[in-house]
């Protein structure tokens, strides 16, 4: 599949996690829950996120190939921050939707659950 289409992909399986993640917290005001879910899904915290990721060995040399192949993608879309780390924010979407589109659930949960601290 296409590396463009499973960032797609994975940015909605990722956002969806921490909406389900921050309301089972019991965060019920609509702006308290936007404003918790920025510590998640900026470009900036998802590269944060992932960098910690790499330098805690959490994925595999598979997954970090499927992150580069992510990070390296042509993309002329607007940013609202730097290409750098937009381009490590599009590898971890990337890996994201590979594991969702091959039925990696239990994974996900693994990934999602060290980004959040459980």
């Amino acid at each position: 599949m296409n590396n463009l289409v499973l960032a797609y992909l994975g940015d909605a399986v990722y956002e969806l996690y921490i909406r389900k993640y921050l309301i089972n917290k019991n965060i019920s005001n609509v702006n308290d829950l936007q404003k918790e879910s920025l510590k998640y899904v900026t470009a900036v915290n998802q590269r944060k996120h992932l960098e910690r990721l790499i330098n805690e060995n959490m994925l595999t040399n598979e997954e970090l190939e499927i992150v580069k192949r992510g990070r390296n993608m042509k993309n002329h879309s607007k940013r609202n921050t730097n290409i750098i780390t937009y381009k490590w924010a599009t590898g971890l979407e990337c890996l994201i939707g590979f594991l969702e589109q091959n039925k990696q659930t239990e994974r996900i949960e693994q990934i999602m659950s060290y980004i959040v601290g459980e």
